[in-house]
């Protein structure tokens, strides 16, 4: 990187001038309150009614969902999760790290969405569908008062065969549009980065997608995927650094997590905050959320990223406001980490730039941590996840027991209301683990 995009400052400048910085570079577990949140920004290109135009497109496809993936059939085909009250888990926490976590915690259990069993179903599964409906009204074979169950025939799958979709991916992603678009009938290809996990590329595999690998780590995956796109006119590529529309589907999440604490008897409000705790690669998922969350509670919610100590790269990309322009190997970084869904050098600078000031801040966690989160979360409630899913469970640890959670809370006058708040841990993967795979997660830790 040339000096002129690091703003004149060379990385050693950066880490004299903003000390996390190098507690970062060093690889150390740290936690950062984002100086920026709730500054005002200007208007972003995004609004409510975008989340309510996905959110109704869901709707239209429910059916569809239900009779062609039966496990959906219960919820009539809405792909969402649990969300489940985790007393034993916050005790174990408080009494391991001697800390208090002030009010209850709860679970976001997306580890357990139906069809491919992480976060990413929101946002990876929404895009094909809306891709999908766009081609189909365009050819003047669907129209949007349609019961959409006529998707599930020969000829609409013969339709949708002429038209193929791509998508750059440490895992998660890939299965989510792997699985959904093969469904359709488009011909699929997922570029994925050396650190996905073989069984995630064998079940893509089984399922009729095409695995395309490479040796080098996430961004090369995506660069490569999008420029073979490129080169094909009938090729839609799923950009999780850039797009809007899976931005739009994971943001969909925040008023049906409305309801869910509605229906639980948990008020979000000025003497109830709400603390989220958000696993990030590129920041899409955790991004969207984020987003959504904000529309719906506004200055009641409070969400922290949380990142691999070896790929921080949101918070590299918010502490210099260099987003995309900076990566984890320009501090000495490896990018390496068992959390391969959090294995990216490289934030989203779409999604930094738009949600950056909706942020409460960021914290780091070791991969070995990670896997006695996972043997904890199993011990305690019988919750089995996978490695990058549990990071959102050092969160409230590092909020109520680290001076810069106590100075976040302080500067944000909820030294008393955080008694009464809720904590959510958003689970973000792990029910699709093959047994013997979550064994060995379960051993390690």
């Amino acid at each position: 990187m040339t000096i002129k995009s690091f703003q004149e400052k060379t990385i050693e400048q950066w880490k004299k001038e903003y000390p996390v910085l190098k507690a970062v570079a060093d690889a150390n577990e740290v936690f950062w309150a984002n100086p920026d949140y709730g500054e005002n920004v200007g208007a972003s290109p995004l609004k409510a009614e975008n989340i309510a135009d996905a959110a109704e497109r869901l709707q239209r496809f429910a059916p569809y969902i239900a009779k062609v993936f039966p496990e959906t059939a219960e919820t009539n085909g809405i792909i969402e999760s649990p969300l489940i009250s985790i007393p034993n888990m916050q005790n174990h926490l408080e009494n391991k790290y001697e800390v208090k976590i002030e009010g209850s915690m709860l679970l976001k259990c997306d580890s357990h969405l139906p069809i491919s069993g992480s976060i990413k179903a929101r946002g990876g599964i929404y895009e094909v569908l809306k891709h999908a409906e766009g081609l189909a009204v365009q050819a003047g074979m669907l129209s949007y008062s349609d019961d959409y169950t006529i998707l599930d025939s020969e000829k609409f799958k013969s339709f949708f065969s002429e038209y193929s979709i791509a998508v750059g991916s440490t895992g998660n992603l890939g299965l989510s549009i792997g699985i959904m678009s093969a469904q359709l009938g488009f011909k699929v290809s997922v570029h994925m980065s050396a650190d996905a996990k073989k069984w995630k590329k064998d079940l893509l595999c089984e399922k009729g997608v095409m695995v395309i690998e490479y040796q080098s780590d996430y961004s090369k995956a995506v660069e490569e995927g999008r420029r073979q796109a490129g080169e094909d006119p009938n090729c839609h590529f799923i950009d999780d650094e850039k797009s809007c529309d899976l931005f739009l589907g994971y943001a969909v999440a925040a008023s049906r997590l409305k309801k869910q604490l509605d229906k639980q008897g948990i008020a979000v409000d000025k003497d109830h905050p709400l603390f989220v705790y958000l696993p990030c690669g590129v920041g899409g998922g955790p991004g969207g959320i984020t987003f959504g969350l904000k529309e719906e509670f506004g200055e009641y919610v409070h969400c922290f990223f949380a990142e691999p100590t070896h790929s921080p790269c949101f918070l590299i990309g918010q502490a210099t406001g260099l987003h995309d322009q900076i990566s984890v190997q320009d501090f000495g970084l490896d990018n390496r980490t068992d959390a391969d869904g959090l294995a990216v050098g490289r934030a989203s600078g779409f999604v930094g730039k738009t949600i950056g000031h909706m942020l409460s801040g960021c914290y780091t966690v070791e991969d070995g941590r990670l896997y006695s989160l996972l043997r904890e979360a199993a011990d305690t409630e019988n919750i089995f996840l996978e490695p990058s899913a549990v990071a959102g469970f050092y969160g409230p640890v590092q909020l109520c027991g680290q001076p810069a959670g106590q100075e976040y809370l302080q500067k944000q006058n909820l030294q008393q209301s955080v008694k009464n708040g809720t904590h959510i841990i958003w689970a973000t993967g792990g029910s699709m683990v093959p047994k013997d795979i979550m064994e060995e997660y379960y051993q390690k830790g």
